[in-house]
């Protein structure tokens, strides 16, 4: 009897069990796999990519405001510098600060607050009557730009499907044309009503965070990893040591970058004896390659892998400036867009790479490769134009050559995939070939 108990209970407990096991398997598979078998969600793209675009018009009209300020409120330069120091602290350097506090908590709301802050600091930098007030207009403006960063890179990630770096590039690719609008227009308001006409950038701005609001309940709904409150991905080991490196390799392709925005007018102006005029057309070539660029890195990291097109980028900056440096003015112009491409066309790319080494820690990772290691390397320019001024602007472009050398040797230090690309290619066939198994038994 008992015999017969065991052959009646054996099966059907196995039967659970493998009913249970399943169900775990399939629940795992789905948590990994359903994100990563899709293409990009266009209209999220579009709405995450339109939000980074209007916060960045704040970040890049700060720059534009600063003649207006010296002229009206008879500011020096030094305190003229302090107010881009005190932006670039708010907004890149305190990014990781948002970041590890929307690591634990759901944020969402940190994106339309970015350009709605972003605006009104803009707006009230140009309202205030003391430089004290403009500072800390100024500063405000700065957080709402750090704000939104790590939540708007997250959920790139998460409605980008397989195709994240595909989709990463879209989103910074808004940053970009953001960053060179803020410029121009605020111009021609500043032109035409004074600091004053600086209110009308809340316009767009306070749009784009509308549009942000209304479209946050379709937007969370990517968010699979949300547990009591916290953002977490289990899936994978967070590793710490490769992500430091690529800091690095980020760091020092922003000196890179800084270096090329800040100098290739003035190499032009005083090396190659051009207008300022073309000085700027080549600055602006410069711009449009990286926008390029951004573009391009992203789907070739998705078809090739990440490293790969890291590498390969850090290879082909030093011939390309060494070209531009051997160019005159006309053919100098290729040799900055081709340079802004190369250089540019990692960005998306090392953000997708930071996630990946950090998938429980999104928000760490992207105010680390977009906030702190951008803005550690803007701590570049200043000691490039100590360079130029005591060995000249050649040797200025001649360490910009070498500096994506180094770069190279970090990149070449870290893993052939990262963690994310290693365990989603292996992970699509097991659940067959285990229901399967489970059928023949």
């Amino acid at each position: 009897m008992s015999a017969a108990t065991a052959g009646v209970d054996r099966p059907a407990t196995a039967g659970v069990d493998r009913e249970a096991t399943a169900r775990v398997d399939r629940e795992a598979t789905a948590r990994v796999e359903r994100p990563a078998t899709g293409g990009v969600d266009r209209r999220a793209m579009a709405v995450l990519s339109g939000g980074h675009m209007f916060t960045d018009i704040a970040q890049g009209s700060i720059p534009a405001l600063l003649p207006f300020l010296i002229v009206h409120d008879h500011l020096s330069y030094a305190a003229a510098s302090a107010l881009v120091l005190a932006a670039t602290i708010s907004s890149s350097i305190i990014q990781p600060l948002f970041g590890y506090v929307s690591d634990r908590l759901s944020l969402p709301w940190l994106m339309p607050l970015g350009p709605a802050l972003g605006g009104l600091g803009v707006a009230l930098a140009g309202l205030a009557s003391t430089y004290g007030l403009t500072l800390a207009a100024v500063v405000l403006s700065g957080l709402g730009v750090a704000a939104f960063h790590p939540e708007g890179s997250r959920f790139a990630n998460y409605v980008s499907g397989a195709r994240r770096a595909s989709g990463m590039s879209l989103f910074s690719v808004g940053g970009n044309v953001g960053f060179a609008l803020g410029p121009v227009l605020v111009t021609p308001l500043l032109l035409a009503f004074g600091l004053a006409g600086t209110v009308f950038v809340m316009i767009p701005t306070g749009l784009a965070a509308l549009v942000l609001v209304t479209e946050l309940p379709r937007l969370i709904r990517f968010r699979t990893d949300i547990r009591e409150g916290r953002v977490q991905d289990e899936e994978h080991a967070e590793a710490w040591g490769p992500f430091t490196r690529l800091a690095g390799v980020i760091a020092l392709r922003s000196f890179v970058y800084f270096g090329l925005v800040t100098f290739i007018p003035l190499y032009y102006v005083n090396v190659l004896h051009a207008s300022k005029a073309l000085g700027n057309a080549a600055l602006t070539a410069m711009l449009l390659g990286g926008a390029a660029g951004t573009l391009a890195g992203g789907p070739l990291a998705d078809r090739f892998g990440r490293r790969p097109v890291l590498v390969g980028s850090m290879c082909v900056i030093p011939p390309l400036v060494a070209a531009f440096l051997l160019s005159g003015p006309v053919l100098g112009l290729l040799f900055a867009a081709l340079a802004g491409a190369a250089t540019v066309a990692t960005f998306a790319v090392t953000i997708v790479m930071g996630q990946e080494y950090l998938p429980g820690r999104l928000g760490v990772s992207a105010g680390v490769t977009i906030g702190l290691s951008i803005g550690l390397g803007g701590v570049g320019a200043p000691l490039l134009g100590i360079l130029g001024d005591s060995a000249g602007l050649r040797a200025v472009f001649e360490t910009i050559a070498i500096l994506p050398l180094t770069a190279l040797a970090l990149s070449l230090t870290l893993p052939r995939r990262t963690p994310r690309e290693t365990a989603v290619r292996p992970t699509t066939p097991r659940p067959v070939r285990s229901d399967r198994a489970g059928a023949r038994a």
